[in-house]
Formats: structure tokens, sequence, C-alpha cells
């Protein structure tokens, strides 16, 4: 009897600190996944942006003499850097001119605005404030001057953040081209593994239905901030004629400002919205308010035609479970997670859906001939 008890005690020792080793590994994979979430969020958008450009790639490498898939990729790849130098050509100086001149005309609009106030001069006057409300102004005038010197400072100093969102940018197309070039070889490797036939092209096509749902929202995204920062230029520019204190140079940092933040899902193309309205705004605001109209009315047309007909049958996701993933994306991995929220959850749903199927085979199989004669003995009374 106490050896049974003694054995039994044994086994509930080694199971307590399995479980416990288990945590604890658990704790630690989760900390060491915490602590690289800056690498695994390159990653996870070089691997987005090698998905991206598969299917040009793979129509180069098929069309190209030799057929060679490393002069596709490189033909992508410099059609790709000659769209980022063109961007950043085209549209960073108009973005930095406003800037300047921003700061710089805070001073002006503040005596603009005193001079304007003649009932508040009117009562300054009548109980003797000039002294207080002059140094006020002068305060205000001073740490307004000293704010836009800040900012410049603030722009030298970000210097070295921008040197690093260059190396990361670089670093992000190296590991894209990379898995570009030997993605198929290690695709191949990985189907050898298997040595059943019928297992490998089962799971060959639950890949290709995950590669499909992810290529189909990033090609579906793509278009949808396309038009919609086409159509935000095209405003802008429209208002610079309307406008003629609106320049017509607006027009690219609005294309660039919509496109960007629309590929953020739910609330990217809002945010766009405000900043373009902003900068209108601030050359004139009857632009800005005009802009700001189109914008809403945009949005209606975008949300409930434009989006659904290009996104038809990609995802098929609810309202809830895009809002849910895009919230833990963005707060796992920032604005970058909130992009590539979306398509793993059409990924995980294409995982549940099929293992939701198995499992109702699995217990179709597993019924006994007597159990499914008492079902239809059920059903027909």
């Amino acid at each position: 009897m106490e050896n049974n008890m003694k054995v039994r005690i044994d086994i509930d020792t080694r199971t307590f600190v399995r479980f416990w080793l288990v945590v604890i590994g658990f704790a630690f994979a989760i900390l060491a996944i915490y602590s690289v979430r800056t690498t695994l969020v390159l990653i996870g958008i070089a691997f987005f942006l090698a998905l991206a450009l598969n299917a040009p790639v793979s129509f180069l490498a098929r069309n190209l003499p030799g057929k060679s898939r490393i002069a596709g990729t490189a033909v992508a790849y410099i059609l790709v850097i000659a769209v980022l130098a063109a961007f950043a050509f085209l549209v960073v100086p108009p973005i930095v001119q406003q800037t300047v001149k921003f700061s710089q005309t805070i001073p002006s609009l503040l005596d603009n605005a005193t001079s304007q106030w003649h009932g508040l001069n009117s009562l300054v006057t009548k109980y003797h404030l000039e002294s207080q409300v002059n140094s006020a102004i002068h305060t205000i005038q001073n740490n307004t001057t000293g704010w836009a010197a800040q900012a410049s400072q603030n722009v030298l100093s970000g210097i070295s953040s921008v040197a690093g969102i260059i190396v990361s940018g670089i670093l992000v197309l190296v590991l894209s081209f990379l898995m570009l070039i030997e993605g198929p070889m290690w695709l191949k490797r990985i189907w050898g593994i298997y040595n059943d036939e019928e297992r490998m092209e089962y799971h060959r096509r639950l890949v290709s239905r995950m590669y499909n749902v992810v290529t189909g929202y990033v090609i579906g995204q793509l278009t949808v901030s396309a038009i919609d920062a086409a159509c935000a230029g095209l405003v802008v520019f429209v208002l610079s004629f309307v406008f003629p204190s609106v320049p017509v140079n607006l027009a690219l940092p609005a294309v660039a400002v919509a496109f960007t933040l629309s590929l953020i899902p739910l609330f990217g193309a809002t945010i766009a919205g405000v900043i373009i309205s902003v900068l209108l705004a601030f050359n004139d605001l009857t632009a800005g308010i005009i802009f700001g109209i189109y914008f809403i009315l945009y949005q209606q047309l975008e949300n409930n035609f434009i989006s659904p007909t290009i996104q038809a049958r990609k995802l098929e996701l609810s309202a809830l479970t895009v809002l849910c993933s895009v919230i833990l994306g963005v707060t796992l991995f920032g604005l970058v997670g909130g992009i590539v929220s979306i398509p793993i959850a059409g990924c995980v749903k294409v995982l549940l859906e099929d293992y939701l199927v198995r499992a109702k085979k699995n217990r179709e199989r597993s019924e006994t001939p007597i159990t499914k004669l008492a079902k239809k003995l059920h059903a027909s009374d």
C-alpha cells in the first residue's frame, strides 16, 4: 500500500514539475518574442512585400530571356526603387516647404489676430490693461519663435532617426529580395519531406488558400489606397486653381499621405483626410473645409461600394473580427501590426474552417452504424 502511494506521489510531483516547466517555457518564449518585436516587424514587412511582389516577379521570370527568377526579382526591385526615389524627390520638398512656411507665419498670424480684436482693444484701453496685454502678447510671440527654433533643432536631431528608418528600409528590401529568390526552393524542400503524397497535396492546398487570402488582401488594399490617393491628389490639384493661395505642389504630398495612411485599416484614411484638410487650411481655410466635405462624401462611397467590390470574397471577415484584429495588431506591433493584422486574421480563419471541417468528418467516421440508425429513427419520430 505504501509503495503504491509513493509511486502515485512521484507521478503527481513529476506532472507538477512538467506543468510549471511548460508555463515557464511559454513565459520565456513570450518574453523573447516581445524583446525582438522590432526585428519581427521588419521580417513581417519583408514577408508581405515579398508576397505582394511574387506575382509580378513570377510573370517577369516566365517572360524574360533565360526565365531567371533572379533577373525577374532584380527588374521588379529596380521599379520599386525608382518609385521610392520619385516619391522622395517629388513629395518631400513640398512637405518641408509647408512646414517652414507654417513656422514662419505663426507670429504674423498672432499680429493679425490682435489687430482685429477691436472690441477687446477698447476694453483693454478702458481698464488700462495695455501693459499687461502687451507683455502677454510679447511672451506668446517669443515662445512661438522659440517653439519654431526648437522644432528646427528637433528636425536636425531627428536625422539619426531618419537614417535608422532608411537602414531599416534597406534591410526590408534585402530580406524580401532573398525571400523572393529562395522562396520556391524552400517550398520545394518542405514538400519533399512528406512521405504521404495525399497529405502533402492536402497541406499544399491549405497553404495555397492562405496565400490567396494574403495576396488578395494586399493587392485589393493597394488598389483601394491608390484610388483614394489619386482622387485626393486630383481634388487638391483642382483646389489649387480655384484658390490661388493653395500651391499646386501640395497635390503630390496629398497623394503620398492618402496612399500611405489609407493602408492602415479602419482609421488610417480618416487620419489622412484630417492631415490634408489641415495642410490646405494653413493656406486657405475655405479650401480646407471643401476638402473635408469631399473626404466625408468619398469615404461613404469607398466604404459602401469601392472597398466591398474590390475586396469581395477575399476575406469574408466580420466587422467585429476586423476591429479586434486591428486593435491587437496596433497594440503589439504598432501601425505595421494594424496593416498586417487583417490578412493574418484571414489566414487564421482559413485554418479554423479547415479544422472544423476535419473535426466534423472525424465525428462522422467515428459514428457506428447503430448510432447512425438511432439518429435516423429519432429524426423520423
